[in-house]
């Protein structure tokens, strides 16, 4: 009786480790920690063989480069349509609407019209910032809108460049966090429950990039790291004090990647500049930030990075994609052939990456290892949107949760199954 009831605690203990490995949320930008990392287990990652089979296709999305969010069997989106930027959720399962909220005037940008940015959900709300600097808190349940603000009208914010601020917001405890840029203060921290102001970053400065902040603790010290036009800094998370600050050369344009934080030391990197890798130390109140590297050997322009195991991956602009010793910043190799997949976003799942041409929308698997690149399969989009940009790229990232693979071009949000 006694190994009877071991063994049935045994098969409950690995049916719930299976349900869990399979059902990790995606609640914001780039996953749990912001890392672009898929923790889940259990997946179909080499499509040589079997390549995923689609279950679902939305053709309301709207315009917009918003890559989806996944809490359990539900999906947060933003797009834009007939005039007016909309926040919408789906059901995982089915693809069926759940609810549809408009929020104000659409976007209009010849890149591409609509949002950019992800929605971030925490509980029983979800936030987001749309292409004009629109914040919104919306209830995670029907859409409602709980209470707006505005980057430039409230707090006087100021981005580099005319391609609209494409930052997902940042919940900490009860605070968002979020970068109007300018004068009035780089980075801000607003109360969650009510939008009211809780801090500016007064000491800095910068315009805002496009890139979206990451919390992280130092020595015991709780801080926000971000890109800006100039470089990238952290800030207290208690009141934004400014802890460390170090000004990149060729910061022009667009500053879109997510900072990379690992073991004392932050991996930046933006388009026609340097990336860099910066070692923080804690001096009594505030921090030494000396720089490790600063090289061109993985200049990414949009797609981001992902850190697995001491290495950065990625695609260097010009140079193909690229694994890059965290540590040194030594290329380990490169991976470039004409005519095949070109540049785009980049998660990691296991010891896989999961790549996608920006061009094509081509997803391909591939060996996420010092070792060389080497490929399991790859898949095409199914189809192309018709919204017409100036590019007419894929830029929406790609999204794993609940064994699910989302993708999405423009109006046209795919679900693929990613069960063995």
């Amino acid at each position: 009786m006694k190994n009877r009831r071991k063994f049935l605690c045994l098969i409950v203990v690995i049916t719930i480790s299976a349900m869990v490995s399979k059902a990790q949320d995606w609640a914001q930008w780039r996953g749990e920690n912001r890392e672009g990392i898929v923790k889940a287990t259990g997946l179909n990652l080499d499509w040589s063989e079997k390549k995923p089979q689609i279950l679902w296709t939305y053709r309301q999305a709207g315009a917009g480069y918003s890559a989806p969010t996944i809490v359990r069997t539900t999906l947060y989106c933003q797009g834009a349509s007939e005039g007016s930027d909309f926040a919408f959720a789906l059901d995982t399962r089915t693809g069926k609407l759940k609810w549809h909220q408009v929020l104000g005037a659409e976007f209009i940008q010849d890149r591409g019209n609509g949002p950019r940015g992800s929605v971030t959900v925490d509980g029983d709300k979800v936030f987001l910032i749309r292409g004009g600097g629109q914040i919104h808190c919306l209830s995670a349940a029907d859409g409602q809108i709980l209470w707006t603000k505005d980057l430039i009208k409230d707090f006087g914010g100021k981005i580099m460049s005319e391609w609209g601020f494409s930052e997902s917001p940042l919940i900490d405890g009860n605070l968002l966090i979020c970068t109007p840029g300018g004068v009035g203060g780089t980075l801000i921290a607003l109360d969650k429950n009510t939008g009211n102001l809780i801090w500016k970053s007064k000491e800095w400065t910068d315009d805002a990039g496009y890139s979206s902040p990451v919390v992280v603790e130092v020595e015991g010290v709780r801080q926000y790291i971000q890109q800006s036009s100039k470089g990238v800094a952290g800030v207290l998370a208690k009141d934004g004090k400014l802890l460390w600050r170090v000004e990149i050369d060729g910061y022009r344009g667009a500053v879109i990647a997510t900072p990379v934080y690992f073991d004392h030391t932050v991996f930046v990197t933006s388009w026609s500049a340097n990336c860099a890798a910066i070692r923080l130390t804690k001096m009594g109140e505030d921090f030494k930030s000396d720089i490790v590297y600063m090289n061109k050997n993985l200049i990414n322009h949009h797609g981001g990075v992902v850190l697995v195991n001491g290495y950065i991956y990625g695609f260097a602009d010009g140079l193909g994609w690229t694994c890059l010793n965290f540590k040194t910043g030594e290329v380990v190799w490169r991976h470039r052939v004409p005519n095949d997949i070109f540049k785009g976003a980049v998660i990691a799942v296991q010891d896989r990456l999961l790549l996608l041409d920006e061009k094509k929308g081509l997803l391909v698997v591939a060996a996420a290892s010092p070792e060389g690149w080497k490929e399991y399969g790859r898949m095409d989009i199914p189809e192309r949107s018709k919204v017409e940009t100036m590019d007419n790229m894929v830029w929406a990232h790609p999204v794993i949760a609940d064994g699910k693979l989302f993708l999405r071009d423009q109006d046209l949000l795919f679900c693929f199954n990613l069960a063995r």
